[in-house]
């Protein structure tokens, strides 16, 4: 008896180590496969022109060429500049207008509430293609094209992702903390000041990435409302280095890793905030 008992136990570690392994595995696989492209790009970018275009391809540079990271001709000092400025500005946008509509959804006790909550949640269901000629229109009556205010105000000032992401964050605080900052004199911005938001860092951290990395790599915006060169953000700006004929592809990947390489500084020093804030959304529907 105590032998088929030892067996069992056996096999069913066996299975969980088997289990576990396989996992890792897949992991691991899916891990390479996804890092091949940015190898190949950071490859690319310090390769000499004559082996870029060797074949079979080589993944060992033969010299370190630094050169492809100086880009002539073109503004990319500005065109960074650009991204910076509207990513900033979008995000100040994003976090106040979404945080305030959250806060009355989860808070604030209303007619209507939920099913205006729904009406909110079907936005999302709208690609945003339906509404592009009706805003360019817009925007071209208020003399607004080639400036930067499209991108600001874009189909809607809260988003409603954000704002079901912040409002499920912010029904995970207890009730008490309302009646007791009611108690202490504070109104319903006071509560949303004092009490909601402090208390939200790690949502409105998983907001400010999102909406970092979207305008970040925001092309389609620009392209329609964006004529002057030296407007361009920096994901508009690398189209223009795609010749017709030749394309120097060096430069063009130094210039993408250079593109990139914000986003990913941005994750790493922010991934507590962005784990966190997506799983503790999700505690309380």
């Amino acid at each position: 008896m105590q032998r088929t008992v030892d067996i069992q136990l056996l096999r069913s570690r066996i299975e969980r180590v088997s289990l576990r392994a396989f996992l890792y595995i897949v992991v691991a696989v899916g891990g390479v496969m996804f890092a091949i492209p940015f190898v190949w790009m950071v490859r690319t970018s310090v390769m000499p022109m004559w082996q870029i275009y060797v074949f079979p391809p080589q993944w060992i540079p033969a010299e370190l060429v630094f050169d492809n990271f100086r880009i002539p001709g073109l503004p990319f000092e500005r065109w960074f500049l650009n991204s910076t400025v509207i990513v900033l500005l979008n995000i100040v946008r994003a976090v106040t207008a979404s945080s305030i509509v959250a806060f009355a959804f989860a808070r604030v006790r209303f007619p209507g509430r939920e099913a205006l909550f729904l009406v909110v949640l079907a936005t999302m269901m709208l690609p945003s293609q339906v509404t592009t000629i009706p805003t360019y229109l817009l925007f071209s009556r208020l003399g607004w094209l080639d400036t930067y205010l499209p991108l600001f105000l874009r189909a809607s000032i809260a988003d409603p992702f954000h704002v079901f992401l912040l409002r499920q964050f912010f029904r995970t605080l207890p009730r008490e903390l309302d009646d007791a900052a009611r108690i202490d004199g504070c109104g319903l911005f006071g509560i949303f000041w004092r009490i909601a938001l402090p208390q939200s860092l790690p949502a409105l951290g998983v907001v400010s990435i999102f909406e970092f990395t979207y305008n970040w790599n925001n092309f389609y915006l620009p392209l329609i409302y964006l004529n002057s060169v030296n407007k361009f953000p920096v994901a508009l700006g690398l189209r223009l280095m795609q010749g017709q004929y030749r394309t120097n592809m060096g430069s063009m990947m130094a210039a993408a890793l250079m593109a990139v390489a914000p986003i990913l500084v941005i994750f790493f020093l922010a991934q507590r905030y962005f784990v966190q804030g997506i799983v503790i959304t999700g505690i309380k529907g």
